[in-house]
């Protein structure tokens, strides 16, 4: 389905029924790396899998800012009426349910963030060298946005006043400080980092993440 925000046309999937959920993917991804996920969650809820400004079959924007992306999901809750709902936002998709939490707390019932940055800084050394390669090699708008963005204080987590779950992997491209500096910084906020597994392994085509957070999205 699509749907007109403004000037974006984003293109989603409604499945389920339930306590809504909208799930939110990664950068150069689309809502497709949740299908195995959302075969579990739809059982018991309304999932809105989103494909972000630029990615999938949403629209393409002169420009590529977390800011945006994060205002294209409050106008989503909005324009259908969605009622309080859980976002679950994977990588770049941590990012934005973060600031949609920082923004609009009010419109959600809870976040759970997985493997996201404050910061390019709060990425390890190894893997921004790698996206920088990529960037040189690609020219993509939307890896010289990792490099830019985002730039989200403690103080700005702070207003975020809903339940939040923060994941990471223990080989996360993402440093472990960066995890607690999240988790430790918002209220009600609780942290797992799961023994072994990279910044994909428990997201990306698996429904692992579901056993995690099931009795979170009540």
């Amino acid at each position: 389905m699509y749907i007109q925000l403004n000037s974006q046309v984003i293109c989603y999937e409604k499945t389920g029924e339930g306590a809504p959920v909208i799930l939110i993917h990664g950068n150069t991804e689309d809502h497709h790396i949740f299908d195995r996920l959302i075969e579990d969650m739809e059982r018991d809820h309304t999932v809105y899998a989103m494909d972000s400004r630029g990615h999938g079959e949403s629209a393409t924007p002169k420009e590529f800012h977390y800011a945006d992306m994060a205002e294209d999901v409050i106008n989503l809750i909005k324009a259908l009426e969605i009622e309080k709902p859980y976002i679950v936002g994977y990588s770049d998709g941590g990012i934005i349910a973060l600031l949609v939490a920082i923004k609009a707390s009010n419109l959600l019932s809870g976040i759970v963030c997985c493997g996201a940055n404050l910061s390019p800084s709060g990425i390890h050394h190894r893997d921004i060298r790698d996206i920088k390669k990529e960037y040189k090699r690609t020219n993509d708008p939307r890896i010289k946005m990792m490099l830019e963005e985002p730039n989200i204080s403690p103080a700005d987590l702070r207003r975020i006043s809903v339940p939040a779950m923060i994941f990471a992997g223990e080989k996360d491209m993402i440093k472990e400080k960066e995890t607690k500096t999240i988790a430790s910084n918002i209220p009600e906020a609780s942290m797992q980092i799961l023994p072994g597994d990279n910044h994909f392994s428990y997201i990306c085509n698996t429904n692992r993440l579901y056993s995690y957070i099931k009795g979170f999205l009540r």
